[in-house]
């Protein structure tokens, strides 16, 4: 029998409940990695360690993280973080670089010696 993992949700740890953006406003990082088997756990930890950095940045609303295989030594990683709006997501990238700073991490390095590929993009809602 597979062991399925079921997909977390985050939400802002700031706030007694949260504050749904405005829907056009509304901002999103979807990144999408193939990972092998082999570097799985070290690329989930550093997942999880900028994740931790995310959900403490003003304008952050949730985030989640997916997996399914996809090889059968290779899974896909989907993470998905929203925010209340592009102008609150445009500072964040600086908070994740001197994080990555302070814990002597080069993400660069760690995607080419794990052999992981990705494809990190932004998008905005669509209002229909």
């Amino acid at each position: 029998m597979r062991n399925v993992r079921r997909p977390r949700l985050h939400q802002h740890a700031h706030r007694s409940a949260p504050v749904p953006p405005t829907p056009d406003a509304a901002f999103f990082r979807l990144d999408t990695f193939a990972v092998p088997a082999a570097g799985r756990a070290e690329f989930l930890g550093r997942v999880a360690a900028t994740h931790a950095v995310l959900r403490t940045q003003p304008g952050f609303v949730r985030d989640v993280i997916l997996e399914r295989p996809s090889g059968p030594e290779v899974s896909t990683v989907v993470t998905l973080v929203e925010w209340e709006s592009e102008d609150a997501a445009a500072p964040v990238a600086a908070a994740i670089a001197a994080a990555h700073r302070a814990a002597n991490f080069d993400r660069a390095e760690m995607m080419e010696r794990l052999g992981i590929r990705g494809d990190l993009a932004r998008y905005g809602r669509v209002p229909l």
